[in-house]
Parts: C-alpha cells; sequence; structure tokens
C-alpha cells in the first residue's frame, strides 16, 4: 500500500513541533512526505482551538476532502490535536469522511491508529480524559511521552529547531482552552532535555526555542531539587555548536529577576522576550482572570529593560473581551503606547466553549466594535515598530539565514542570489540578496532600510 502523508498544521509553534514529531514518527514507519493533499492518500490536519477562525479554516478543508474521499475511499483523512480533544465526537458527526480523531496526548499512538484504519477496523478516535471528570493524575498519564529521533529533514528550517519543554497549563484564563486540550502543567527532566539539544546540535541545528504554554512556569523536581528556567539555560548554554537559544511565551508573573540576570549575562540567550498582556484595564484583566494588574505589568516591563537593556519585548492583547467598555479599550491604548513593544499580535476576543468567559459572561461587544478597536490598535502598535525600527539603517546586524524570503519562494526562484531571509538575536526579521547557500550561517548584514515588521540589508 502506498503510504503518501501530508500534514497541515493550524495554530501555533507547539503544533508545528507536534507535526514535526508525528512526521518523524511516520516516516519511520514507512510513509513518504508530500507536498499537498492532492498528491496524498493520508492527509492530517493538526489544529487549533483558541480562536473560532482557526476550526472553521479545517472544517472547511474537511469539507473540500469529501468528494475526494469519495472517488478513492480508501484514503484516510485525520483530524489531530486540540481540536480533536475538543470536539471529539462532533468531528466525525460534521464530516462522516473523517477516520481519525487524535488528541494531542495520544500523538504518539498515530501509526498505530493509521494500520487500524487501514486494515478495515473502521474510524479511530483517542483523546484525554476530561480534566472535570477525571482526577489530575489520570489527565496526566493520557499525556503520554512522545520523544521520536529528531530528524533535519522534516523540520521547515533544518538548522533550527523547537524544544518542548513542559506541556499543558494550569493557569485557567478565563478566555482560554489551553488548558483543557492540552492538560494539567507538567515539565519534562532538564537532563532530557539538554540530551536532545546535544542531539539536536550534532546535527547541526544553531537555533533552539524552548516551548511552553507559559515557559518560565518551568520546574523539573524529577532529581529530587528544583531546576526552573534559569538554570536549565545556564546548562543548555554549555551545549557544544550551539549558538542560540530563545524560549516563548511568558506569563507576567513569573518573569524573575534570576531569569532576566540569564538571559542578561549568558550569550546563547536570546534577548527577546515574549510577555503577553492582554489588556490594559485592570477590570477586564481580573475578567480574564489573569493574575495581575495593568501596573505590575508596566512594573515588570521597568523590571526588564533595567536589567537586559536591550532586550526586544512583544506582547499579545485581546480586544473585545466580554464587558470591554471604551474606556478599558483606551487603557489598553495607553499601556501600548507606554511599552513601545517590538511588535504585538493583537486579536478579536472569540468564546471559546468550556472557558470561564463562556460560562459567566454574555460575549456582549459588537462585531464592528472588535473590529474597529483590532485595527485601531493594530495601527498604533505598527506606528511604533516603524519608528523604532529606524534607527537601525546604518547599523550593521548579526543573523542566522534561515533561506528564501516567502516572496522568493512564491515567485520559486531557482537562480543565484535570490532573496534569503534572518532574523537578529532580538528576532528582528532581516532580507536581503544572496546566494542559497548561505543559509543557515551567522552572517553580518548591513540595514539600508526598514518598514514595519522587516529590515532590509545586504551583507
Amino acid at each position: 500500500m502506498s503510504k503518501r502523508l501530508y500534514i497541515e498544521t493550524v495554530g501555533c509553534q507547539m503544533n508545528v513541533l507536534d507535526s514535526e514529531l508525528v512526521a518523524a514518527e511516520l516516516l519511520d514507519a514507512g510513509y513518504e512526505l508530500v507536498g499537498s493533499a492532492r498528491e496524498a492518500d493520508t492527509v492530517l490536519f493538526n489544529t487549533c482551538s483558541v480562536r473560532q477562525h482557526a476550526e472553521d479554516k479545517i472544517y472547511s478543508a474537511l469539507g473540500r476532502l469529501k468528494h475526494v474521499k469519495d472517488r478513492h475511499p480508501q484514503n484516510i483523512i485525520g483530524v489531530i490535536g486540540c481540536m480533536a480533544q475538543k470536539d471529539q465526537q462532533m468531528i466525525f458527526r460534521r464530516a462522516p469522511h473523517v477516520d481519525l480523531v487524535v488528541g494531542p496526548g495520544q500523538l504518539g499512538r498515530i501509526a498505530a491508529l493509521l494500520e487500524r484504519v487501514a486494515a478495515g477496523d473502521g474510524p479511530q478516535m483517542e483523546v484525554s480524559p476530561d480534566r472535570n471528570s477525571a482526577d489530575r493524575a489520570a489527565v496526566e498519564r493520557s499525556f503520554a511521552r512522545f520523544e521520536p529521533l529528531r530528524t533535519a529533514k522534516v523540520r521547515p528550517v533544518p538548522h533550527q529547531a523547537m524544544v518542548r519543554i513542559m506541556f499543558g497549563c494550569d493557569k485557567f484564563c478565563a478566555y482560554c482552552i489551553v488548558p483543557s486540550v492540552r492538560g494539567p502543567e507538567q515539565s519534562r527532566p532538564a537532563e532530557q532535555i539538554e540530551t536532545e539539544v546535544r542531539r539536536l546540535a550534532e546535527q547541526g541545528c544553531l537555533e533552539v526555542t524552548l516551548l511552553g504554554q507559559t515557559v518560565n512556569s518551568y520546574r523539573d523536581r524529577s532529581s529530587g531539587r528544583t531546576i526552573r528556567l534559569a538554570d536549565l539555560l545556564y546548562r543548555l548554554q554549555e551545549v557544544e555548536g550551539l549558538r542560540r537559544v530563545k524560549f516563548v511565551t511568558n506569563h507576567p508573573r513569573q518573569m524573575t529577576t534570576e531569569l532576566l540576570e540569564a538571559v542578561r549575562d549568558l550569550p546563547k540567550v536570546s534577548p527577546y522576550l515574549h510577555v503577553p498582556a492582554q489588556s490594559g484595564s485592570n477590570r477586564v484583566l481580573r475578567r480574564m482572570k489573569r493574575g495581575y494588574t495593568a501596573e505590575a505589568y508596566r512594573k515588570m516591563l521597568a523590571h526588564i529593560r533595567q536589567t537586559v537593556p536591550q532586550a526586544a519585548i512583544t506582547s499579545d492583547f485581546i480586544v473585545g473581551f466580554c464587558g470591554e467598555t471604551e474606556d478599558d479599550f483606551r487603557q489598553t491604548v495607553d499601556l501600548v503606547c507606554g511599552a513601545r513593544f517590538k511588535n504585538s499580535f493583537i486579536f478579536k476576543y472569540s468564546p471559546r466553549p468550556k472557558t470561564r468567559a463562556a460560562e459567566l459572561y454574555d460575549d456582549d461587544v459588537p462585531h464592528d466594535v472588535k473590529r474597529r478597536r483590532n485595527n485601531e490598535l493594530l495601527a498604533i502598535q505598527n506606528a511604533i515598530s516603524l519608528e523604532d525600527n529606524q534607527p537601525l539603517v546604518g547599523r550593521t546586524v548579526e543573523i542566522l539565514v534561515e533561506g528564501p524570503s516567502k516572496a522568493a519562494r512564491r515567485r520559486g526562484a531557482a537562480g543565484e542570489p535570490t532573496q534569503l531571509v534572518g532574523r537578529t538575536t532580538c528576532d528582528r526579521i532581516v532580507v536581503f540578496d544572496g546566494p542559497k547557500h548561505l543559509t543557515g550561517k551567522i552572517l553580518q548584514v548591513m540595514i539600508e532600510k526598514v518598514d514595519v515588521f522587516t529590515l532590509f540589508g545586504c551583507p
């Protein structure tokens, strides 16, 4: 039987990593990765449930595949990840041609489940128990270890890799479904993480990004003593061949002096900190169950800038959360104007079932108001980003070259040179013209012009 596999990934970096690990496992089981669903006989959708739009996108894609399944009933269609955990049997009801539904905790079973489907055993589903109906230990056990051998050929950029250092979340922010679909917070042993990073470095990986839902909550107690994120960074600093270490996403309450001093003092650790604020209004932050005030967030920003003056700080904001008034929104605008983030990811509130906000509050901000606030906040942030990029013109920055830019890939440029893209240690995007063999190199580039999101330079 042919085993041509296509995986479409929606959502966060955690999902991108999950797709890489699934691909590695299935390659080892004899599958061949192909570039589109049309070429595949096994199609997996790795899904996100953070916003309704992400789910709608997947259900639309599943609908488009129905006629393919009718013509080729032997083809296998699977839904994995967060939406699989959230919707479970509903996926089969809405898309009866789906063969496989697998939650984030059971990804290591996909190869065996695909074999069952291919053998004619019918649709297969494996998900974790509901956190509200099972004890914590049972839910934790359902998130089985899934650590296939890492291979550069399934990574989008072979010399960069993401490394999961923890699973799940216990914050239970009112708007967020992640604790329900990703399970309880669990930290991986530091020794395992260090071993994985060393293997990646041996494969030629120059940069790793440590992942966690709230990565600075990392606590490893497996050795009888507590190892925190700062301690882990000191250990990874010693990995031979590794050049850069990043970590995302941070929670404001865990941005400790110890962690900031590690960022300041360790040459391999990038001074890039993503710390979502979500709102500048204390009333909204209380409703969101974020656990801090706008004043505490500003104090944290000041602490970062005092300890790591060169840090690039980015944030997330939700506009139109339940009950958000115009005055609440103005307080968010004030926070963005004062904070001067490198950039911010801004989203319109989307109610999520089984969250505190969906159960307790009305989604009472009209869509057109959400859209206006989103556009206004984005325009303010873009103006700040452009203004803060301007002083970089004429300066030389160090980048890690990732390969051809999106524009070059769209054009299908095959010649030399082409437009390449790289990132600074502060995660700023730099594009320049150069030969493709520079991919994977650390390079000095002089910046000639800038826009809101991109620096343009020449080596």
